[in-house]
């Protein structure tokens, strides 16, 4: 008894017992007499989403116009109709094994059904196309969306593997054809080359998808994305003043040259990045790091920074002192006098970038040029000549002269 219970067929079998004397035993609606349905009393019942199967050569044609699914209304005694409400043991077909080319009208048969039971499927027929099963190899081109590349890179040419597929449909919808895609799907930003499996879709010329068969029915697409870039030299651009008693001798960087990544007709556009060197805030030799400066457009730069070495010279500062003035151009017919200073010596302050503390007074040359000066009292304005890159100041600038008439 328990190998009984434990049958699925059995199970099957006594619940359907069970729904019959159920279903017999509940009163009639109608409400004045109760009657009792009888096991062998017909009804009907409706079935919905009854699959269909076709019957035809399926190596060499292909169907079309055959519904997945029919409806069937049942009607014979309750107990067969229950039964084949529950067990659904039949099957709907159509037989096109005898079928010719080109359109045709078909009934839809019923298998496995009860002979006390009676079908009625709707639709009862209907008209399918009957055609040549072809297969033809296709170009399977790539496809992504371009926006999807991340400014300042380049999508390649797409590879797709493999490059062909086999497609096989009805002769007809073979020959409308007209794109065979695999999509890369995602929304991901690209900046490096991507690889991803994409499903094969077929379309015609309005880029309606096409019931076809595709093998493979994926591949594997390859997009290459390269970085776009220019190798640029780094120009260096002095700011500010540098303070007083400083020369900037040499700036040097540790990089001439940086890589620099953008849309290309922004790097067309681009000969150089800069780094800028405020050499007021300098006042010895140092090595500071700098950020490298890019144009607009530009979305990468390599390196983003560079040691800057600056190199100065400071002015060094002495006094050379007891330097004698000398008089130059004064008419023979006069003579002239210095007041003041009266020991007719003149001290220079001396600065400059290299070593003044070596120059003494035979470095310089003092004088008062009395050019066109006639007798009398002036004051005349100090002249120094010495060497070069040294600045001076002299501590009178000019000097009290008398000139007389010089005796005959």
């Amino acid at each position: 008894m328990d190998k009984l219970m434990d049958n699925p067929w059995f199970i099957k079998i006594l619940a359907l017992l069970m729904a019959v004397l159920l279903y017999s035993a509940v009163p009639n609606s109608g409400g004045k007499t109760t009657e009792i349905n009888v096991p062998g009393e017909n009804t009907t019942e409706t079935l919905a989403d009854i699959p269909v199967k076709a019957y035809y050569d399926t190596e060499n044609l292909v169907v079309s116009g055959i519904p997945d699914t029919v409806e069937v209304t049942i009607e014979g005694p309750m107990p067969h109709v229950q039964s084949a409400k529950a067990l659904k043991n039949f099957e709907v077909f159509v037989d096109l094994t005898n079928a010719n080319i080109g359109n045709q009208k078909v009934k839809f048969e019923v298998s496995g059904l009860s002979e006390k039971l009676k079908a009625t499927i709707k639709p009862s027929s209907l008209t399918v196309a009957i055609q040549e099963k072809v297969t033809t190899e296709f170009t399977v081109e790539a496809e992504f969306d371009s926006d999807l590349v991340k400014a300042g890179y380049t999508a390649g040419q797409p590879t797709v593997k493999p490059n062909k597929v086999k497609i096989t449909g009805a002769k007809d919808v073979i020959d409308r054809i007209t794109y065979v895609k695999a999509t890369l799907e995602g929304r991901d930003l690209l900046d490096s080359t991507v690889s991803k499996e994409a499903q094969v879709q077929v379309l015609d010329k309005e880029l309606n998808k096409l019931n076809v068969v595709v093998e493979p029915a994926k591949v594997e697409v390859t997009i290459p994305i390269k970085s776009n870039d220019k190798t640029v030299p780094i120009n260096i651009i002095e700011k500010g003043t540098p303070p007083a008693g400083v020369t900037i001798e040499s700036i040097d960087l540790d990089v001439k040259e940086a890589v620099i990544s953008g849309e290309e007709d922004v790097l067309k556009d681009t000969d150089n990045v800069r780094v800028e060197v405020d050499v007021s805030k300098i006042s010895d030799n140092t090595t500071i790091t700098l950020p490298v400066i890019i144009s607009n457009g530009i979305t990468k730069v390599t390196p983003e920074t560079v040691e800057v070495t600056v190199v100065v010279k400071k002015e060094e500062e002495t006094t050379v002192s007891g330097i004698p003035i000398n008089i130059r151009n004064l008419s023979e017919d006069f003579e002239a006098v210095i007041n003041d200073p009266a020991n007719r010596l003149v001290n220079l302050l001396v600065f400059g970038p290299g070593a003044v503390t070596g120059l003494g007074p035979n470095n310089f040359n003092i004088f008062v040029d009395l050019t066109g000066f006639t007798e009398g009292n002036h004051n005349v304005p100090i002249q120094v000549n010495g060497p070069p890159d040294v600045n001076w100041k002299p501590d009178k600038s000019s000097a009290k002269i008398t000139i007389t008439r010089a005796n005959a």
